[in-house]
């Protein structure tokens, strides 16, 4: 259920300005996330949760506070929460003796939730562990989906979608090939486990104009085991992914490419009167004296017959 929204109208230039940045746009900029805490989260768990934060930077806020409640059982705080800082996606961190070392991470619509998942974190190597150098702060990541349980199942379709949510930043038209400087790696496996790696990309020289790429990983290494989801309908799921109108693209018509990718296009015009055409003027198709004297004959035949028949009426 979503968050009841009061009327309000402002009275202020500046208000009306917040009340206007609330307004859905029809080009969005990077989603905003929140973290925060539930009830008693372990030590692992607000590490995990701390890293995350640190790879979504700087379009997140983290909340210190704890706060006494369940995600799956009761969503109301969330939704308050992302309605007051304008968020997109969430993450939790919480810790239980059935659940230890839980992670919630989810994303809303309309102000209500939409998609949510609880992870455990199994295994994990902080970002603090590895000693070298880190990427800045605003990277865009590229994002690697390993595995073929990604298309095959229909769970982790919809869990891939949220983590491109999660990690996606502005869209960008092209890029150069030295603006690749961060990888995320998601590894599916059989047995509901899903590996996310961290690393940094480095160009080294390869004697050819192409350099050779490596990969050395500089953490978040987590091990996530998949405990609960909670996914929106199919009918819900896409009104949320509903393109805007201005925004999509406008169909041509008449337009078509041949097997050579030759751009065809066919132009429809009114019906002609071939008589009545100018063509273009030449010496060979001038009249003769004989042929004028004839022609004006003939017009002055055509104005006596005129005359004489509109004497006889």
């Amino acid at each position: 259920m979503g968050v009841i929204q009061r009327i309000k109208k402002p009275t202020t230039r500046k208000g009306k300005k917040v009340l206007q940045s609330k307004e859905p746009k029809p080009i969005e900029g990077p989603k905003q996330c929140i973290f925060l805490q539930a009830r008693n989260p372990s030590e692992r768990a607000r590490k995990v949760l701390k890293d995350i934060y640190n790879l979504k930077k700087p379009d997140a806020a983290y909340l210190s506070r704890k706060n006494d409640f369940v995600p799956f059982e009761d969503a109301t705080l969330i939704e308050k929460l992302c309605y007051k800082k304008e968020a997109a996606l969430f993450g939790i961190s919480s810790h239980s003796k059935k659940r230890p070392h839980n992670i919630v991470l989810g994303r809303t619509f309309d102000y209500g939730v939409l998609d949510m998942i609880e992870l455990g974190a199994d295994n994990f190597k902080a970002m603090s562990e590895f000693h070298n150098m880190k990427v800045l702060a605003g990277v865009k990541p590229c994002l690697l989906f390993n595995g073929p349980a990604w298309d095959l199942n229909q769970d982790l379709k919809r869990i891939k979608s949220l983590f491109v949510d999660f990690f996606h930043r502005e869209k960008i038209e092209s890029i150069r090939l030295q603006g690749l400087e961060h990888v995320l790696s998601f590894t599916a496996s059989d047995d509901g486990i899903i590996y996310l790696r961290s690393y940094r990309i480095l160009l080294k020289k390869s004697g050819q104009r192409t350099p050779r790429v490596e990969l050395e990983e500089i953490g978040p290494s987590i091990d996530f085991k998949l405990r609960r989801t909670r996914l929106a309908a199919d009918e819900l799921f896409k009104e949320a992914c509903k393109v805007p109108k201005e925004l999509k693209p406008l169909t041509k018509k008449n337009i078509s490419r041949d097997a050579f990718g030759s751009k065809l296009g066919r132009v429809h015009i009114g019906k002609q009167d071939i008589k009545r055409l100018q063509t273009r003027k030449m010496k060979g198709l001038k009249k003769t004296a004989e042929e004028k004297k004839e022609m004006l004959l003939k017009r002055k035949k055509a104005r006596k017959d005129a005359k004489s028949f509109q004497a006889t009426v």
